[in-house]
Parts: C-alpha cells; sequence; structure tokens
C-alpha cells in the first residue's frame, strides 16, 4: 500500500524483460520483433523505471529478427535515457549474443555460454535419393539466379559461392555490430569472430561480458536494497497451457531443442 500513499517515496523499479528460447520470425513462442515489441514498449515507458534488464536465455536464430530486436532496444534506450543491462542464463550464443551486445553492460553466470559471432546455414541433399526412386525434378526459371541449392538437385560450385558471399555479409554485419556495442571492452583474441563460444570468466576475459553476475544481487548493489522489479514476459501458446500441442508447435520445440543441444544444453 505504500507506494499509493501521497509523499512516501517507493524504491526505484527495474524493467525485466524475459526472452527465452530461439530467435524467428514465423513460429509462435519464439523470439523475434514481432513478438517482444509490445513488452519492451511497456519495460521502458511505464512507471519510469530506473534500469532495463534483459534475462537472455537463447541459442541464436534468425539474424534479421535478432538485428530487428537489438535495434528496438538500442533505440528505447536512448529515446527514454534508460540503461540496459543483460545477463545470460544458459547461453546466448549467435543470435542470442546479438541481442545481447544492445545492452549497456552484460553479465554471465559462471557457467553460461557466449560468443558464438558467426553464421550458418544448414540444409540437406536429396536428389541421389530421388534418382534411385525414378524420380525425375523439374524446375523451370526466368532469371538465372532464382534458383539456388535446390535439395532435389545436384549441389553447383557456383550456387555454393554464392551462398557463401551471402553468409560472409551478414557474418560482416553482426562483427560490426559487437565490435560497435562492446568497442575498447573487446579483447584481441584471434577467435573472437570465428564462431568460437567461451564460457563465464572467459568471456569476461576476452570482453564479451562485463562480468560475473547474477540479476537481482547486481540490481540492488546499483538500485539500492528498496529496487523493486517489475516482469514483462511472452505468454505461452494457449493449448501449450493445458499440455496441448500442434505440429507445428511440436516441430518448433524439437527445433529449438536441437538449437540448444549445439551448445551441449
Amino acid at each position: 500500500m505504500k507506494r499509493f500513499i501521497p509523499f512516501v517515496k517507493s524504491g526505484p523499479v527495474v524493467s525485466v524483460v524475459r526472452m527465452q528460447g530461439t530467435i524467428a520470425a514465423t513460429t509462435r513462442g519464439t523470439l523475434s520483433d514481432a513478438s517482444l515489441r509490445g513488452l519492451l514498449e511497456k519495460a521502458f515507458r511505464k512507471g519510469k523505471p530506473a534500469a532495463v534488464a534483459l534475462e537472455i536465455n537463447s541459442p541464436g536464430g534468425s539474424p534479421v529478427q535478432s538485428s530487428l530486436i537489438g535495434a528496438r532496444i538500442r533505440r528505447l534506450a536512448q529515446e527514454t535515457d534508460v540503461p540496459v543491462y543483460a545477463f545470460v542464463e544458459d547461453v546466448a550464443a549467435s543470435g542470442g549474443y546479438w541481442i545481447a551486445s544492445a545492452a549497456d553492460e552484460i553479465y554471465t553466470d559462471a557457467c553460461s555460454i557466449l560468443g558464438s559471432i558467426g553464421v550458418v546455414s544448414a540444409g540437406f541433399g536429396a536428389h541421389v535419393f530421388l534418382q534411385r526412386q525414378g524420380i525425375e525434378r523439374r524446375v523451370y526459371t526466368a532469371g538465372k539466379s532464382k534458383s539456388m541449392l535446390d535439395p532435389f538437385r545436384p549441389e553447383s560450385e557456383e550456387d555454393v559461392a554464392r551462398l557463401n558471399r551471402l553468409l560472409g555479409q551478414l557474418h560482416e554485419t553482426f562483427i560490426q555490430q559487437v565490435k560497435t556495442s562492446r568497442g575498447a571492452k573487446l579483447g584481441e583474441n584471434p577467435d573472437l569472430y570465428t564462431g568460437e563460444i567461451w564460457v563465464g570468466q572467459n568471456a569476461v576475459d576476452v570482453g564479451l561480458a562485463d562480468d560475473v553476475g547474477h540479476l537481482v544481487p547486481m540490481m540492488k548493489d546499483r538500485f539500492g536494497d528498496k529496487v523493486r522489479f517489475r516482469r514483462y514476459e511472452q505468454r505461452r501458446p494457449f493449448l501449450s497451457r493445458f499440455g496441448a500441442k500442434l505440429t507445428s508447435d511440436a516441430l518448433s520445440a524439437i527445433e529449438e531443442r536441437a538449437e540448444f543441444a549445439r551448445f551441449g544444453l
């Protein structure tokens, strides 16, 4: 009741935004700019918070969505003059680290995994299987570059070269984002942008994080023991709250599990 009594000051408020899962534009339950837009707007603008804390647990995903989310965080921080602190849980890798790098400071658990500053593209080839089954693949295009890396046709050197150029451009954008946000904090480790990952204090040593620390004690140390926390997180899909899963939700869960498994989690 104290907060409603005139002339009695309440403690400062820290908005806590939870970001859990893979990053993708179209799958329900994942992180995307659209799904986080409302949460971030409220976190920065509601009740004049002293800071916004990001709880991040993501192995990455879409580079576009990672970029959009990171840009939104920086834009809101500048418009509201509210500092942002990222706290990494199990993993902030690839796109997950891209989002973390949008914070003014990054904190990690002693066992958290950070980094993987790189870009990956994975697919499959089924043309041999089709040949064995007597199935002929037919593709017609207008424009020589319209069809690329068709999994049902033999891989071509030209397609691979085009893909590598695209991946290189995305990788360079990722590197520039990290350099711009972390600046002089970054070390000179030659593996920093190779897709390598670091754990806890080692991530601090190479400049990917500022220190080992947890959200509540770090925010109390920064804003005092009377600091209050206002939490924001995505709602789970309606059916999943009752244990029900549609096929798309099940596939999404498998894909997310596979992404986390890349880091032994």
